[in-house]
């Protein structure tokens, strides 16, 4: 059975022109353990949302899509980018905590619950009641939002390379302590777990079809999004040896490749779906050698 959500499928089989076929929706829905019954809820749930409009019935209908709503597995390029050249030691620590302090009241507490929520999805990590830790220079990033926010003032920034945390203070040690190292890795191993799956799928004789690749494909895209989406992107010295990030990026991008030359998802001149683009100019951007 399928982890990706019905509505989420939908989302990843617009196709550049914004469209959905709803013959290629129900055939890969069905590969992926889904019922023709959640299907036709999701699209009506979709279309009274006004996210997309719908011409036609059944499987001849076709899905217009109102705006790009790729959503939650969209690849983030500069992000991904920076985690195959940490697995290849071109991004190698420089031995500084990057610190954020900040009292907003109560009376404004949207702004501080965001500003707490930017700081989790750049990869810090709480020290203490309004005190956040990354290994990564993500200050510009941070500053930007409390300006958005209109909270800066009330936002410290500072740096110190001598960190010490209920009086552990080995860098490995620290993170350790700061990050929930096991559940990403775990999910890392899913990802590799996974990955691995499809390459050997993929390299038998007997090729899987184009609605069973597009079932692939959209499985990987998520499963590497539920991987990379919690990973602060740790510096490798401060992580355990080997850490499952590096194999399970490894194997993804070599299971993009096979997925990609296979070309069965899309005959010649037919749309493909958006998703598959960006990931195509994701893995594209990253050097041959850091896959």
């Amino acid at each position: 059975m399928s982890t990706v959500p019905t509505r989420l499928l939908v989302h990843a089989l617009v196709r550049e022109d914004g469209t959905v076929d709803s013959g290629e929706l129900y055939a890969v829905a069905g590969l992926l353990g889904m019922t023709d019954q959640q299907v036709r809820l999701c699209i009506k749930r979709l279309v009274a949302e006004g996210r997309f409009t719908h011409q036609g019935r059944g499987r001849k209908a076709l899905l217009k899509a109102v705006a790009d709503f790729t959503g939650s597995i969209t690849p983030d390029v500069a992000y991904v980018r920076h985690a195959y050249r940490q697995d290849h030691g071109l991004a190698a620590w420089d031995g500084v905590w990057h610190l954020f302090a900040f009292a907003i009241p109560e009376s404004n507490r949207t702004s501080r619950d965001t500003l707490r929520d930017t700081l989790r999805h750049l990869g810090a990590a709480p020290v203490q009641s309004g005190l956040y830790v990354s290994a990564n220079p993500i200050e510009e990033l941070v500053e930007a939002q409390a300006r958005h926010l209109d909270v800066a003032h009330a936002v410290t920034c500072l740096t110190s390379t001598d960190l010490r945390v209920g009086g552990l203070d080995h860098p490995p040690a620290l993170a350790a302590a700061l990050w929930p190292l096991g559940d990403i890795a775990a999910r890392h191993d899913r990802l590799a777990g996974l990955a691995q799956v499809y390459l050997d799928r993929l390299a038998r004789p007997d090729g899987p079809t184009g609605p069973e690749q597009l079932a692939m494909f959209i499985q990987l895209a998520a499963a590497f999004s539920h991987a990379m989406e919690p990973d602060p992107l740790l510096p490798p010295e401060l992580l355990p040896r080997p850490w499952p990030g590096a194999h399970a990026r490894r194997l993804t991008a070599a299971c993009w490749t096979a997925l990609s030359e296979t070309g069965a998802h899309a005959p010649a001149g037919a749309p493909v779906p958006r998703l598959f683009v960006q990931y195509e100019d994701l893995f594209a951007s990253v050097p041959e050698r850091l896959t």
